[in-house]
């Protein structure tokens, strides 16, 4: 960690963040893909289930 001390003599520490990697165009898509299919199903699932309590 970075550690700087301001004036009033407080410590400020700053933790070290990971690189970023630039992901090209299309990459990643099935995730996303399945993190829409797996909503989808929930919302679904919750509607059916509400309907059958109401």
């Amino acid at each position: 960690m970075q550690v700087t001390q301001e004036d009033g003599g407080k410590l400020n520490a700053f933790a070290k963040e990971p690189r970023m990697v630039v992901m090209e165009a299309g990459e990643g898509m099935r995730g996303n893909r399945s993190l829409w299919i797996g909503g989808l199903l929930l919302v679904l699932a919750l509607l059916a289930v509400a309907s059958r309590i109401s």
